[in-house]
Protein backbone atom coordinates (compact mmCIF):
# COMPACT_ATOMS: atom_id res chain seq x y z
CA UNK A 1 0.00 0.00 0.00
CA UNK A 2 2.55 2.59 0.52
CA UNK A 3 4.80 1.73 -2.27
CA UNK A 4 1.48 2.23 -4.22
CA UNK A 5 1.43 5.49 -2.87
CA UNK A 6 4.94 6.01 -3.15
CA UNK A 7 4.39 5.55 -7.01
CA UNK A 8 1.46 7.28 -7.34
CA UNK A 9 3.67 10.91 -5.60
CA UNK A 10 6.35 9.84 -8.40
CA UNK A 11 4.14 10.18 -10.62
CA UNK A 12 2.69 13.44 -10.05
CA UNK A 13 6.64 14.88 -8.84
CA UNK A 14 6.88 18.11 -10.85
CA UNK A 15 10.75 16.61 -10.83
CA UNK A 16 9.88 13.50 -12.77
CA UNK A 17 7.29 15.81 -15.01
CA UNK A 18 10.70 18.17 -16.22
CA UNK A 19 13.03 14.81 -16.51
CA UNK A 20 10.52 13.65 -18.89
CA UNK A 21 10.27 16.37 -20.47
CA UNK A 22 13.93 17.07 -20.77
CA UNK A 23 14.73 14.17 -22.90
CA UNK A 24 11.51 14.71 -24.66
CA UNK A 25 12.77 17.97 -25.66
CA UNK A 26 16.43 17.14 -26.92
CA UNK A 27 14.61 14.26 -28.29
CA UNK A 28 16.74 11.26 -27.15
CA UNK A 29 15.16 7.64 -26.39
CA UNK A 30 17.13 7.30 -22.84
CA UNK A 31 16.88 3.49 -22.85
CA UNK A 32 17.89 2.95 -26.49
CA UNK A 33 20.58 5.04 -26.09
CA UNK A 34 21.67 3.23 -22.94
CA UNK A 35 21.38 -0.06 -24.70
CA UNK A 36 23.59 1.31 -27.42
CA UNK A 37 26.42 2.73 -25.25
CA UNK A 38 26.52 -0.83 -23.33
CA UNK A 39 27.13 -2.10 -26.56
CA UNK A 40 29.06 -0.22 -28.17
CA UNK A 41 31.63 -0.43 -25.25
CA UNK A 42 31.16 -4.14 -25.52
CA UNK A 43 32.10 -4.47 -29.15
CA UNK A 44 35.36 -2.20 -28.22
CA UNK A 45 36.29 -4.16 -25.33
CA UNK A 46 36.11 -7.14 -27.67
CA UNK A 47 37.80 -5.27 -30.62
CA UNK A 48 40.97 -4.80 -28.72
CA UNK A 49 41.81 -7.89 -28.33
CA UNK A 50 40.81 -8.86 -31.67
CA UNK A 51 43.06 -5.99 -33.53
CA UNK A 52 46.66 -7.57 -31.31
CA UNK A 53 45.98 -4.72 -28.24
CA UNK A 54 46.04 -1.94 -31.50
CA UNK A 55 45.54 1.00 -29.71
CA UNK A 56 45.22 3.25 -33.02
CA UNK A 57 42.71 1.06 -34.24
CA UNK A 58 40.78 1.15 -31.28
CA UNK A 59 40.73 5.15 -31.05
CA UNK A 60 39.77 5.05 -34.97
CA UNK A 61 36.71 2.99 -33.79
CA UNK A 62 36.04 5.19 -30.91
CA UNK A 63 35.77 8.16 -33.12
CA UNK A 64 33.80 6.42 -35.43
CA UNK A 65 31.09 5.56 -32.78
CA UNK A 66 31.40 9.13 -31.10
CA UNK A 67 30.80 10.58 -35.17
CA UNK A 68 27.90 7.97 -35.35
CA UNK A 69 26.61 8.90 -31.89
CA UNK A 70 26.62 12.58 -32.91
CA UNK A 71 25.10 11.55 -35.95
CA UNK A 72 22.09 10.01 -34.29
CA UNK A 73 21.20 12.73 -32.53
CA UNK A 74 21.22 14.92 -35.54
CA UNK A 75 18.61 12.74 -36.83
CA UNK A 76 16.79 12.46 -33.63
CA UNK A 77 15.92 15.87 -33.65
CA UNK A 78 14.16 15.36 -37.49
CA UNK A 79 10.52 14.92 -36.66
CA UNK A 80 8.65 12.11 -38.67
CA UNK A 81 6.79 14.01 -41.05
CA UNK A 82 10.24 15.54 -42.81
CA UNK A 83 11.33 12.34 -42.97
CA UNK A 84 7.99 11.29 -44.88
CA UNK A 85 7.35 14.37 -47.13
CA UNK A 86 11.92 13.41 -48.02
CA UNK A 87 11.31 9.70 -48.82
CA UNK A 88 11.12 9.80 -52.70
CA UNK A 89 13.82 12.21 -52.78
CA UNK A 90 16.24 9.77 -50.66
CA UNK A 91 15.41 6.80 -52.49
CA UNK A 92 16.18 8.80 -55.70
CA UNK A 93 19.45 9.47 -54.76
CA UNK A 94 20.33 6.27 -53.38
CA UNK A 95 19.79 4.49 -56.91
CA UNK A 96 21.52 7.49 -58.65
CA UNK A 97 24.49 6.91 -56.41
CA UNK A 98 24.44 2.98 -57.15
CA UNK A 99 23.97 3.38 -60.45
CA UNK A 100 27.43 5.28 -60.11
CA UNK A 101 29.14 2.81 -58.40
CA UNK A 102 28.87 0.93 -61.32
CA UNK A 103 30.18 3.37 -64.00
CA UNK A 104 33.07 5.36 -61.60
CA UNK A 105 33.07 3.39 -58.23
CA UNK A 106 36.61 3.06 -56.20
CA UNK A 107 36.96 -0.71 -56.53
CA UNK A 108 38.79 -2.13 -53.05
CA UNK A 109 38.13 -5.88 -51.72
CA UNK A 110 37.19 -7.69 -54.76
CA UNK A 111 34.37 -5.23 -55.31
CA UNK A 112 33.64 -2.15 -57.28
CA UNK A 113 31.21 -0.68 -54.33
CA UNK A 114 32.63 2.62 -53.08
CA UNK A 115 32.22 6.32 -54.21
CA UNK A 116 35.18 8.22 -53.39
CA UNK A 117 34.14 11.88 -53.34
CA UNK A 118 38.05 13.20 -52.79
CA UNK A 119 37.18 14.06 -48.67
CA UNK A 120 35.06 10.81 -48.21
CA UNK A 121 34.51 7.64 -49.32
CA UNK A 122 31.05 6.20 -48.49
CA UNK A 123 28.88 3.21 -49.75
CA UNK A 124 25.53 3.99 -51.48
CA UNK A 125 24.49 0.15 -50.70
CA UNK A 126 24.52 1.43 -47.37
CA UNK A 127 22.12 4.44 -47.65
CA UNK A 128 19.55 1.89 -49.57
CA UNK A 129 18.70 -0.22 -46.64
CA UNK A 130 17.12 3.32 -45.16
CA UNK A 131 15.88 4.44 -48.11
CA UNK A 132 14.02 1.25 -48.96
CA UNK A 133 11.78 0.96 -45.85
CA UNK A 134 11.46 5.09 -46.04
CA UNK A 135 9.80 4.63 -49.75
CA UNK A 136 7.56 1.97 -48.78
CA UNK A 137 6.58 3.20 -45.60
CA UNK A 138 5.36 6.51 -47.08
CA UNK A 139 3.61 4.71 -50.41
CA UNK A 140 1.51 2.11 -47.82
CA UNK A 141 0.62 5.22 -45.44
CA UNK A 142 -1.16 6.24 -48.31
CA UNK A 143 -3.09 3.64 -49.16
CA UNK A 144 -5.56 1.34 -47.15
CA UNK A 145 -4.00 -2.17 -45.23
CA UNK A 146 -3.66 -4.64 -45.31
CA UNK A 147 -1.62 -4.68 -49.27
CA UNK A 148 -3.29 -5.88 -51.47
CA UNK A 149 -1.52 -7.83 -54.45
CA UNK A 150 -1.43 -4.67 -56.78
CA UNK A 151 0.16 -2.79 -54.24
CA UNK A 152 2.54 -5.80 -53.61
CA UNK A 153 3.00 -5.52 -57.36
CA UNK A 154 4.14 -1.99 -56.96
CA UNK A 155 7.03 -2.76 -54.36
CA UNK A 156 8.59 -5.38 -56.48
CA UNK A 157 10.79 -2.82 -57.96
CA UNK A 158 11.26 -0.59 -55.44
CA UNK A 159 13.10 -3.29 -53.53
CA UNK A 160 14.19 -5.13 -56.62
CA UNK A 161 16.41 -2.40 -58.60
CA UNK A 162 18.58 -1.52 -55.47
CA UNK A 163 19.24 -5.16 -54.44
CA UNK A 164 20.21 -6.28 -58.20
CA UNK A 165 22.50 -3.09 -58.45
CA UNK A 166 23.90 -4.19 -55.15
CA UNK A 167 24.53 -7.70 -56.35
CA UNK A 168 26.17 -6.15 -59.09
CA UNK A 169 29.02 -4.58 -57.59
CA UNK A 170 29.25 -7.66 -56.54
CA UNK A 171 27.86 -7.54 -52.65
CA UNK A 172 25.68 -10.20 -51.90
CA UNK A 173 25.55 -9.81 -48.20
CA UNK A 174 24.29 -5.92 -48.42
CA UNK A 175 22.25 -7.28 -51.51
CA UNK A 176 20.11 -9.68 -48.73
CA UNK A 177 19.63 -7.18 -46.64
CA UNK A 178 18.07 -4.49 -48.68
CA UNK A 179 15.72 -7.46 -49.65
CA UNK A 180 15.18 -8.36 -46.27
CA UNK A 181 14.47 -4.19 -45.27
CA UNK A 182 11.72 -4.18 -47.94
CA UNK A 183 10.38 -7.41 -47.74
CA UNK A 184 9.62 -6.44 -44.01
CA UNK A 185 7.57 -3.28 -44.85
CA UNK A 186 5.43 -5.77 -46.93
CA UNK A 187 5.32 -8.42 -44.06
CA UNK A 188 4.53 -5.63 -41.40
CA UNK A 189 1.52 -3.69 -43.86
CA UNK A 190 -0.16 -7.46 -43.63
CA UNK A 191 0.79 -9.38 -46.36
CA UNK A 192 -1.60 -12.26 -46.76
CA UNK A 193 -0.02 -15.88 -46.17
CA UNK A 194 -1.01 -16.90 -49.51
CA UNK A 195 1.13 -14.35 -50.91
CA UNK A 196 4.01 -15.16 -48.82
CA UNK A 197 3.72 -19.06 -49.64
CA UNK A 198 3.64 -18.21 -53.28
CA UNK A 199 6.73 -16.20 -53.04
CA UNK A 200 8.17 -19.07 -50.85
CA UNK A 201 7.35 -21.58 -53.30
CA UNK A 202 8.61 -19.53 -56.62
CA UNK A 203 11.94 -18.92 -54.43
CA UNK A 204 12.47 -22.42 -53.98
CA UNK A 205 11.90 -23.56 -57.84
CA UNK A 206 14.27 -20.33 -58.74
CA UNK A 207 16.96 -21.58 -56.67
CA UNK A 208 18.77 -24.23 -59.11
CA UNK A 209 18.36 -21.72 -61.41
CA UNK A 210 19.75 -18.79 -59.37
CA UNK A 211 22.90 -21.19 -59.12
CA UNK A 212 23.81 -20.02 -62.85
CA UNK A 213 23.79 -16.41 -61.81
CA UNK A 214 26.04 -16.76 -59.04
CA UNK A 215 29.92 -15.73 -59.04
CA UNK A 216 32.77 -18.33 -58.49
CA UNK A 217 33.42 -17.77 -55.13
CA UNK A 218 29.63 -17.42 -54.18
CA UNK A 219 29.28 -20.80 -55.31
CA UNK A 220 32.21 -21.47 -53.41
CA UNK A 221 30.83 -20.40 -50.32
CA UNK A 222 27.68 -22.40 -50.72
CA UNK A 223 29.58 -25.33 -51.10
CA UNK A 224 31.90 -24.65 -48.09
CA UNK A 225 28.67 -23.86 -46.32
CA UNK A 226 27.32 -27.67 -47.40
CA UNK A 227 30.83 -28.99 -46.37
CA UNK A 228 33.56 -26.90 -45.07
CA UNK A 229 35.96 -29.85 -44.95
CA UNK A 230 35.91 -30.41 -48.88
CA UNK A 231 38.34 -27.43 -48.77
CA UNK A 232 39.92 -27.12 -45.23
CA UNK A 233 43.27 -25.05 -46.11
CA UNK A 234 41.29 -23.00 -49.09
CA UNK A 235 37.55 -21.69 -48.80
CA UNK A 236 36.96 -23.91 -45.81
CA UNK A 237 39.38 -22.34 -43.49
CA UNK A 238 37.31 -19.43 -42.52
CA UNK A 239 34.71 -21.42 -41.31
CA UNK A 240 36.41 -24.50 -40.23
CA UNK A 241 38.92 -22.13 -37.90
CA UNK A 242 35.60 -19.87 -36.73
CA UNK A 243 34.53 -23.55 -35.26
CA UNK A 244 37.52 -24.37 -33.57
CA UNK A 245 37.30 -20.79 -31.85
CA UNK A 246 34.10 -20.82 -30.30
CA UNK A 247 34.69 -24.38 -29.34
CA UNK A 248 37.46 -24.04 -27.65
CA UNK A 249 35.94 -21.41 -25.45
CA UNK A 250 33.79 -23.63 -23.53
CA UNK A 251 31.26 -22.00 -21.10
CA UNK A 252 33.51 -19.14 -19.72
CA UNK A 253 35.96 -18.56 -22.08
CA UNK A 254 40.04 -18.76 -21.76
CA UNK A 255 39.79 -14.66 -20.69
CA UNK A 256 40.02 -11.39 -22.13
CA UNK A 257 43.36 -11.30 -24.53
CA UNK A 258 44.26 -15.08 -24.29
CA UNK A 259 42.34 -16.06 -27.37
CA UNK A 260 44.65 -18.39 -29.45
CA UNK A 261 42.93 -18.23 -32.66
CA UNK A 262 43.15 -14.66 -33.10
CA UNK A 263 46.23 -14.10 -31.75
CA UNK A 264 48.36 -16.28 -33.57
CA UNK A 265 46.20 -15.50 -36.66
CA UNK A 266 44.64 -18.74 -37.48
CA UNK A 267 41.29 -16.64 -37.69
CA UNK A 268 41.16 -14.79 -40.46
CA UNK A 269 39.14 -11.57 -40.59
CA UNK A 270 39.26 -11.61 -36.58
CA UNK A 271 38.24 -8.05 -36.62
CA UNK A 272 35.24 -7.70 -38.89
CA UNK A 273 33.47 -10.84 -40.32
CA UNK A 274 34.50 -13.34 -37.93
CA UNK A 275 34.61 -10.90 -34.32
CA UNK A 276 32.12 -12.86 -32.72
CA UNK A 277 34.29 -16.06 -32.68
CA UNK A 278 36.64 -14.01 -30.71
CA UNK A 279 34.17 -13.18 -28.58
CA UNK A 280 33.16 -16.83 -27.70
CA UNK A 281 36.85 -17.92 -27.21
CA UNK A 282 37.45 -15.76 -24.91
CA UNK A 283 34.63 -15.20 -23.07
CA UNK A 284 33.00 -18.17 -23.92
CA UNK A 285 29.62 -19.65 -23.80
CA UNK A 286 28.46 -16.87 -20.76
CA UNK A 287 30.03 -13.93 -22.83
CA UNK A 288 28.16 -14.87 -26.09
CA UNK A 289 25.42 -14.98 -24.23
CA UNK A 290 25.54 -11.50 -23.01
CA UNK A 291 25.92 -10.29 -26.05
CA UNK A 292 23.57 -11.65 -27.43
CA UNK A 293 20.94 -9.94 -24.42
CA UNK A 294 22.62 -6.85 -25.40
CA UNK A 295 21.42 -7.01 -28.60
CA UNK A 296 18.18 -8.58 -27.43
CA UNK A 297 17.72 -5.26 -25.70
CA UNK A 298 17.73 -3.29 -28.36
CA UNK A 299 15.69 -5.13 -30.21
CA UNK A 300 12.99 -4.88 -27.94
CA UNK A 301 13.30 -1.59 -27.15
CA UNK A 302 12.75 -1.08 -31.05
CA UNK A 303 9.78 -3.20 -30.92
CA UNK A 304 8.58 -0.91 -28.26
CA UNK A 305 8.83 1.66 -30.05
CA UNK A 306 7.17 -0.06 -33.09
CA UNK A 307 4.14 -0.83 -31.10
CA UNK A 308 3.80 2.86 -30.00
CA UNK A 309 3.85 4.80 -33.10
CA UNK A 310 1.05 6.98 -33.89
CA UNK A 311 0.90 6.32 -37.65
CA UNK A 312 1.52 3.79 -40.05
CA UNK A 313 4.49 5.39 -41.53
CA UNK A 314 6.19 5.52 -38.61
CA UNK A 315 5.14 2.02 -37.45
CA UNK A 316 5.84 0.41 -41.01
CA UNK A 317 9.71 2.53 -40.95
CA UNK A 318 10.26 1.40 -37.27
CA UNK A 319 9.35 -2.30 -37.47
CA UNK A 320 11.49 -2.35 -40.66
CA UNK A 321 14.34 -1.12 -38.92
CA UNK A 322 14.40 -3.20 -35.89
CA UNK A 323 13.76 -6.24 -38.12
CA UNK A 324 16.94 -5.32 -40.43
CA UNK A 325 18.43 -5.20 -37.52
CA UNK A 326 18.17 -8.25 -35.67
CA UNK A 327 18.76 -10.00 -39.22
CA UNK A 328 22.24 -8.33 -39.33
CA UNK A 329 23.68 -9.79 -36.36
CA UNK A 330 21.20 -13.57 -36.47
CA UNK A 331 23.24 -13.51 -39.86
CA UNK A 332 26.82 -12.63 -39.22
CA UNK A 333 26.56 -14.93 -35.82
CA UNK A 334 25.04 -17.75 -38.01
CA UNK A 335 27.87 -17.38 -40.39
CA UNK A 336 30.60 -17.46 -37.97
CA UNK A 337 28.89 -20.36 -36.44
CA UNK A 338 28.70 -22.80 -39.29
CA UNK A 339 24.69 -22.83 -39.74
CA UNK A 340 24.41 -19.87 -42.40
CA UNK A 341 26.96 -19.55 -45.51
CA UNK A 342 29.47 -16.47 -45.15
CA UNK A 343 28.10 -13.78 -47.14
CA UNK A 344 30.45 -10.51 -45.46
CA UNK A 345 27.86 -8.79 -42.84
CA UNK A 346 29.42 -7.48 -40.35
CA UNK A 347 28.23 -7.37 -36.61
CA UNK A 348 26.67 -4.43 -35.70
CA UNK A 349 28.29 -1.86 -33.59
CA UNK A 350 31.08 -4.59 -32.88
CA UNK A 351 33.44 -5.53 -36.21
CA UNK A 352 35.62 -2.83 -36.81
CA UNK A 353 34.63 -0.38 -39.92
CA UNK A 354 32.51 2.82 -39.92
CA UNK A 355 30.02 2.55 -43.19
CA UNK A 356 27.79 0.30 -41.53
CA UNK A 357 27.98 1.81 -38.14
CA UNK A 358 27.09 5.04 -39.39
CA UNK A 359 23.80 3.88 -40.89
CA UNK A 360 23.15 2.34 -38.13
CA UNK A 361 23.10 4.51 -35.95
CA UNK A 362 20.91 6.86 -38.43
CA UNK A 363 18.49 4.20 -38.47
CA UNK A 364 18.27 4.65 -34.47
CA UNK A 365 18.31 8.07 -34.98
CA UNK A 366 15.24 7.52 -36.85
CA UNK A 367 13.78 5.21 -33.89
CA UNK A 368 14.23 7.98 -31.36
CA UNK A 369 12.81 10.70 -33.78
CA UNK A 370 9.73 8.61 -33.80
CA UNK A 371 9.71 7.68 -29.78
CA UNK A 372 9.90 11.47 -29.15
CA UNK A 373 8.12 13.45 -31.66
CA UNK A 374 4.82 11.26 -30.12
CA UNK A 375 1.93 13.44 -29.15
CA UNK A 376 1.76 12.68 -25.23
CA UNK A 377 -2.27 11.88 -24.53
CA UNK A 378 -3.14 12.31 -21.07
CA UNK A 379 -6.54 11.90 -19.21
Amino acid sequence: MIINQLKQKLKKSPLDTRYRSFWQFIHVDVALAAFLLLLSGAGLIILYSASDQNTHVIGLQAMRLLFAFMLMFVVAQISPVTLQRSAPWIYFIGVVTLILVLIMGHIGKGGQRWLNLGFVRFQPAELMKLAIPLLLAWYYHKNYLPITLKSVLMAIPIIFVPALLTAKQPDLGTAILLLIAGMSVLFLAGLSWRIILFCASLFAVSVPFAWYLLYDYQRQRVLTFLNPERDPLGSGYHIIQSKIAIGSGGIFGKGWLNGTQSNLHFLPEHSTDFIFAVCGEEFGFAGSLILIILYMMVVMRGIYITIHAQDTFSRLLAGSITLTFFVSFFINMGMVTGILPVVGIPLPLVSYGGSSMVTIMISFGILMSIQTHRKLVTT
